[in-house]
């Protein structure tokens, strides 16, 4: 019989606009050591030494976000050098994909404490990395050479399939803006935010010295109150003539960092603590390359099954915004209440920093399944090359 897998807390930075944003300078090995120190800030009667490891996931791990950056943050964020690190890489699930991977060592008895998250710096490492190299191979043969398609192009291509207009993309995009609109207002992220500190230098010249200013940010960048519909419709398509996606119905390129503590029952009983929820379940499948957003429809039903857990149950999913076309097509396909799906805005909105992003909607489902007290959650994403991947969480608050 396993054991089961809580989660004893969950921490994220604030997502910030790529190139331009508060965050455009800064390393995510050190946004992610910062949550992690905010992890252990939090229980005091946690032991770093019993630490068993720390799974990060990142989309592009290379350059600032190379090295191991799971490890390089374990060290940054001060702990003990006996606590391993390992990062792992399923391109936008990596998030929630390294959360599983820790409920697994829990849940085989191998592990009382591991720490899991995600950090991406979009404005550091670009897409595709400094150096993307498809194999010729791929490219050469029909059924996989979507893999090589620009995301947006696949967007397009589950629009078409699934018949999701521009009007319903974009009408989807402005309530993902205004409800991450209302979330800050209400300060629904208080709980999940940890506030992190800029330095920003200049040159004085009249004064023949650097001017430092210090900046504390702790509100998501991306949300913005002057959206309408018709701002929305102006905009002209980006990937193909005559398509339909754009970017305001399109993720925000992103920077950010998430991480969250699991434990087992043995390791709650040291805490002495109360856990946000138990890991029920994950599952990952995958669907033809030229629909790739599509992939949630694939994974979805496979962890119900494999939780336990039905549909009717669910009452907060958090779907990846990747684009407005794919959310309106998994909607559709499942048949899922829309008023559960983002209740705080998504990544059209918030950012979607990729390998971060997983980690960073589980922390938003689990702080708003405690805020809502509702029982069962979801955290679900499609994935590049044409997966999709779902994890089931039960609030214990």
């Amino acid at each position: 019989m396993s054991n089961t897998a809580y989660i004893v807390n969950a921490f994220r930075t604030p997502v910030c606009k790529a190139s331009k944003g508060a965050f455009a300078k800064t390393r995510p090995d050190d946004l992610l050591a910062h949550c992690i120190m905010a992890l252990v800030k939090n229980q005091p009667n946690l032991d770093p030494a019993l630490i068993a490891d720390v799974i990060i996931g990142c989309a592009m791990p290379e350059a600032e976000q190379g090295m191991n950056v799971a490890r390089i943050a374990a060290l940054l964020a001060n702990l003990p050098h006996s606590v391993p690190g390992m990062t792992i890489n399923r391109f936008c699930s990596s998030g929630v994909q390294s959360i599983a991977l820790a409920a697994q060592l829990i849940e085989a008895g191998q592990a009382d404490f591991v720490i899991a998250g995600g950090t991406e710096s979009m404005s550091l490492v670009p897409i595709g990395g400094h150096k993307l190299s498809y194999n010729p191979k791929i490219l050469m043969q029909n059924e996989y050479i979507d893999i090589a398609y620009n995301m947006g192009l696949t967007a397009e291509k589950v629009a078409q399939k699934y018949q999701v207009t521009r009007e319903q993309q974009d009408a989807f995009a402005l309530l993902s803006h205004q409800r991450a609109q209302n979330a800050i207002e209400k300060k629904y992220f208080a709980d999940e935010i940890t506030p992190y500190w800029v330095n920003s230098r200049r040159p004085d010249l009249k004064q023949q010295c650097i001017d430092v200013k210090r900046e504390q940010i702790s509100h998501d960048e991306g949300p913005r109150s002057d959206t309408s519909l018709d701002r929305l419709a102006k905009l002209k398509t980006v990937f193909m003539r005559g398509g339909t996606v754009t970017a305001g119905n399109s993720s925000q390129m992103s920077d950010g960092a998430g991480a969250v503590l699991l434990a087992s029952e043995a390791g709650l009983k040291q805490l002495t603590t109360q856990p946000l929820a138990r890991f029920c379940g994950f599952a990952v499948a995958g669907v033809a390359p030229k629909y790739m957003g599509i992939g949630p429809v694939a994974a979805i039903p496979k962890v119900l099954q494999s939780s336990g857990v039905a549909l009717k149950d669910i009452s907060w999913i958090e779907l990846n915004e990747a684009f407005a076309a794919q959310s309106v097509a998994v909607i559709g396909e499942l048949q899922l209440n829309p008023e559960l799906v983002n209740p705080c805005g998504g990544a059209i909105a918030l950012g979607h920093p990729l390998g971060a992003t997983g980690t960073i909607r589980t922390a938003t489902l689990l702080h708003g399944l405690k805020r809502t007290q509702q029982r069962y959650g979801m955290v679900t994403m499609c994935i590049g090359t044409g997966m999709g991947a779902a994890a089931v969480f039960e609030n214990m608050t």
